[in-house]
């Protein structure tokens, strides 16, 4: 009877009006299915939405660590902290969205405005990115403004699309529900693995304005936005569209606001001891509010430690990308732009996701492991915290090419013998070149010059043919230099040269030439790319050119030859010296200053394979997890908690770019250490964390309420299981 009479009242409540309507139910018609399925034809819209949508965010960020480096001109510490402010950004904004949504405009109406900003944010975005369009102020302007609006039109929607999702689903369909969600999760990944293949191809293979077409590259990830908000319009007349139900954050935290107030105004009265801090907000919120908070809370305590994942996991679209450009990309001629290789983690989500799930976790099972959502997560972690050990050592394998920057009182110089015989060089108070310098020959390395300050005249005595020339020359500190030794009309000179000091970005190879002829040369490279050289010895500025092998045209007043300059490889930089042979002809001696990159991309696949599996067991699990522990009311309050472990992770990462002021592969290894320290700590709070069944507890509630008050009420817990 008791159950029955709860079944009235809460029929009669609903006619009344007192509960809110779970849809719009004015015309009181059935959604229309998928043929044959149990599934409403509107989340297909949802899906293809969202699988535009992800392909407009993720082929937009792929670029945004490059382009801040070698179109805004950034260097890499400022580009790193942007890229994770922006990043950041986009996971603090759904607590705004969520509140949009829940206290006025519905699911419906938020996801729709909010993305007509997101495509405004990828139109200025885009426009900020055209060369021509003012100078680097407006670039920057322009670019922050369309970053912010981004970041409030995804982070905005993001709480908003998959709950919209779930509403379309009657009750009794929870099973077909929760495959929605698989579904809507392959989307993300599947949207994020072709736009991060195609956008740098656009940016990098497509030519625009002289250079790399960014301008393109963010304009194709708009016009996806476009059509995500099409799509997502058409299926209008499909849904069911739940009206905005409160509030339900901001009573939390009045809540919990009014508990600490009201404990504390009572500290030092004699009051009853209460069970839990929370029940001090009995006076004024209801029994049932408090307990719901109280289950809340527990899951957010347990999501302290969890943004230290999301600060690792975040880096494949900056450090790594970083990492990637300082590697060897050819794969059999077909060559990876830097940040094609993110393309890897989404590819690795789609075959992990069912191989875990049909796979892995039954294999487990079978083997009487109780493999926990709580040890899932803790297996992630380490996982991931493994793959930043691997990082760190691919980036001390990766960094054996580049050249370390000279230290305060230090610069390094090589000698280029020019000359047609072996030379001595001698720098006094210097224990440098103890060996001749053949002619021609490329030197190995550098040498380090010390200085007695910021700068110093140093003598070079040059023994040649057996007699001595000496030439003075002015070394800066912190400088590279080339000593560049020749003889013009039986003369030895000399001429100090400033070098590059580091590796050409984005991969590229940086060469330059010196004429050794007696008349100018001009040096076609490609079709419309010439390089003037005068004579006797003159050197021209560096040119950046892709990795590739080249035969390049030289034309003379008198004559006109070609010339091989063979690979110039990635990240190399050369010097060529264009001279005649005994049989006087003429030929291109290249030399190695800055050695190519030897360490192959593909090294990077261990990495990305250990945090891509670490994604699948710690974020679909924990995602599952904060659902399954709060109950219904509060579900988006808990969903919002989540999203902003991923916020505070990229404000982690902030941090520790901007203080730790460390070698990148150590970085990598602070990183790991700090996640191994936090996942302890996360085992050992999970070990005492005690799940609770929701809805068991509703229904518990329920009872108790229509149980007689005399005085004899028997006490039910909530169904529990330790982790």
């Amino acid at each position: 009877m008791a159950k029955e009479k709860g079944t009235k009242e809460t029929a009669k409540k609903k006619q009344t009006g007192d509960d809110p309507p779970r849809g719009d139910f004015s015309s009181q018609k059935k959604s229309r299915k998928l043929c044959g399925t149990n599934y409403p034809l509107s989340i297909a819209f949802i899906v293809v939405n969202e699988f535009c949508e992800r392909f407009s965010y993720y082929g937009m960020k792929a670029l945004l660590t490059l382009y801040f480096l070698n179109f805004l001109h950034w260097d890499e510490n400022l580009s790193t902290t942007i890229y994770h402010a922006f990043s950041g950004l986009c996971y603090f904004t759904p607590v705004l969205g969520a509140l949009i949504a829940d206290t006025w405009l519905g699911k419906y109406k938020t996801i729709i405005y909010l993305s007509i900003v997101y495509v405004i944010g990828h139109v200025i975005k885009s426009v900020g990115a055209i060369p021509t369009v003012g100078d680097q102020v407006v670039h920057v302007g322009l670019s922050m403004l369309g970053l912010a609006l981004i970041a409030l039109g995804t982070g905005g929607i993001k709480p908003c699309v998959a709950a919209f999702g779930g509403d379309q689903f009657e009750e009794e369909h929870a099973y077909e529900r929760n495959k929605f969600f698989s579904v809507f999760y392959l989307a993300i990944n599947a949207g994020s693995l072709i736009s991060t293949f195609v956008t740098p191809v656009l940016k990098g293979d497509v030519k625009c304005f002289g250079g790399d077409c960014y301008a393109l590259a963010f304009g194709v990830p708009a016009a996806l936005m476009v059509i995500a908000l099409v799509v997502f319009i058409s299926g209008s007349g499909m849904y069911k569209k739940t009206p905005p139900r409160g509030n339900v954050l901001l009573e939390v935290c009045q809540c919990i606001e009014f508990a600490i107030r009201n404990r504390l105004k009572n500290f030092y009265k004699q009051m009853p001891k209460r069970e839990h801090w929370l029940d001090w907000a009995s006076e004024k919120y209801s029994k049932q509010l408090i307990n719901e908070i109280k289950m809340v809370t527990r899951v957010l305590f347990l999501f302290i430690p969890l943004p230290m994942f999301w600060a690792l996991f975040d880096q494949q679209g900056s450090r790594w990308t970083l990492q990637a450009s300082r590697m060897n990309a050819d794969f059999g001629g077909l060559v990876f732009q830097p940040d094609q290789m993110q393309v890897l983690n989404p590819l690795l989500i789609l075959i992990f996701i069912p191989v875990f799930d049909f796979g892995l976790y039954p294999l487990i099972k079978m083997c009487r492991i109780n493999f926990t959502p709580i040890r899932k997560m803790a297996t992630g972690m380490i996982l991931a915290g493994l793959a930043f050990a691997a990082a760190a050592i691919v980036d001390i394998k990766a960094n054996e090419t580049i050249l370390p920057p000279p230290g305060p009182k230090e610069s390094f110089i090589q000698v280029l013998n020019l000359a047609n015989d072996s030379i001595q060089v001698t720098i006094p108070g210097q224990d440098l070149f103890q060996q001749p310098i053949a002619a021609f020959q490329d030197p190995a390395e550098y040498s380090k010059l010390t200085l007695d300050g910021a700068q110093q005249n140093f003598r070079f005595d040059l023994q040649f043919q057996g007699s001595v020339s000496t030439f003075n020359h002015t070394v800066q500190e912190k400088s590279v230099y080339s000593l560049i030794v020749c003889k013009s009309e039986g003369i030895l000179s000399s001429h100090l040269i400033a070098d590059l000091a580091t590796k050409p970005a984005k991969g590229l190879s940086a060469v330059r030439f010196i004429n050794a002829l007696d008349q100018d040369v001009n040096i076609t490279i490609g079709k419309d790319q010439i390089i003037s050289v005068d004579k006797n010895y003159s050197v021209a500025n560096y040119t950046k050119l892709k990795r590739g092998k080249y035969n390049v045209q030289c034309n003379t007043e008198a004559e006109e030859f070609s010339l091989d300059l063979g690979l110039l490889d990635f990240g190399a930089s050369y010097t060529i010296v264009i001279t005649n042979t005994s049989a006087n002809h003429v030929e291109a001696r290249k030399m190695e200053d800055i050695l190519a990159n030897n360490i192959h991309i593909a090294w990077q696949l261990p990495q990305y394979l250990l945090i891509s599996a670490g994604e699948v067991m710690f974020s679909i699990t924990g995602l599952a997890f904060s659902y399954s522990q709060a109950p219904i009311s509060m579900k988006s309050v808990l969903q919002a908690g989540w999203l902003l472990t991923v916020a505070f992770g990229n404000v982690i990462v902030l941090i520790v770019a901007q203080a730790a002021l460390l070698e990148q592969w150590a970085e990598f290894v602070l990183f790991a250490c700090l996640l191994f320290a936090v996942c302890i700590i996360f085992s050992i709070m999970g070990y005492f964390y005690v799940t609770v069944d929701p809805e068991e507890l509703t229904k518990e509630e329920a009872e108790k309420k229509e149980m007689p008050s005399n005085g004899n009420e028997i006490r039910l817990a909530p169904r529990k299981t330790k982790l």
